[in-house]
């Protein structure tokens, strides 16, 4: 699996012990997405694509907080949030870039984890389209030690369309974007301290080549 059980309850846990501590809005906006675990920043990108009506990618404070609020993140106090908005609210026209914002929103990552993720999609996605669909995961993802495929009660397309759905947050759609799968191994990231421990978890979970 692409995040064990366990290390999405690491990155729980951490989360929330350091949530405790943590007194910057932006921080603590990061830990507070991550202590819903590795698909929380995720969710929150995709709880304000939902919201985006009009497809201009920028919100305004009173969507900026209705988006936090929906999507459960009580622990940012209204002035926390207008510190944000503020922040992000470069030019001062009561607006912001939110795919500038979920950028700066994502737990700094070296190259070289970025480089894997890269490495890691770029196998998954057959296609080249720059989206993962149960085609693309044919032939790459094995299911026949899948215990549902194992007994007959799920086809293999099924098998590959939950695996599909583990990264997804929300919407449950089939298919998964760069943005997404980044989202989601920034949140695995952000539980891991060791650079070796990381390269060795992803160059196993996707058969990456050895360097």
């Amino acid at each position: 699996m692409a995040c064990t059980q366990r290390t999405n309850k690491e990155i729980q846990m951490k989360s929330r012990q350091a949530l405790q501590k943590a007194t910057d809005p932006l921080e603590r906006l990061q830990l507070a997405c991550m202590s819903r675990g590795a698909t929380g920043i995720k969710g929150l990108a995709r709880k304000f694509k939902i919201m985006d009506d009009d497809g201009n990618r920028s919100i305004d404070f009173k969507e900026f907080v209705k988006g936090l609020r929906e999507y459960g993140l009580t622990e940012l106090s209204n002035e926390n949030m207008k510190e944000l908005f503020e922040q992000f609210d470069k030019n001062g026209n009561g607006t912001i870039d939110f795919d500038e914002f979920l950028e700066k929103l994502r737990p700094p990552m070296n190259k070289h984890r970025k480089d894997l993720i890269f490495q890691a999609f770029q196998k998954l996605d057959k296609t080249g389209d720059g989206v993962i669909t149960v085609e693309d995961l044919r032939g790459v993802y094995s299911v026949k030690k899948h215990p549902k495929y194992l007994n007959g009660e799920w086809t293999e397309d099924q098998c590959l369309r939950t695996f599909l759905d583990s990264f997804d947050s929300q919407d449950k759609d089939g298919k998964i974007t760069k943005e997404e799968f980044d989202n989601y191994y920034v949140g695995v990231s952000a539980s891991i301290d060791n650079d070796i421990y990381f390269d060795l978890m992803m160059r196993q979970a996707w058969r990456l080549d050895s360097k």
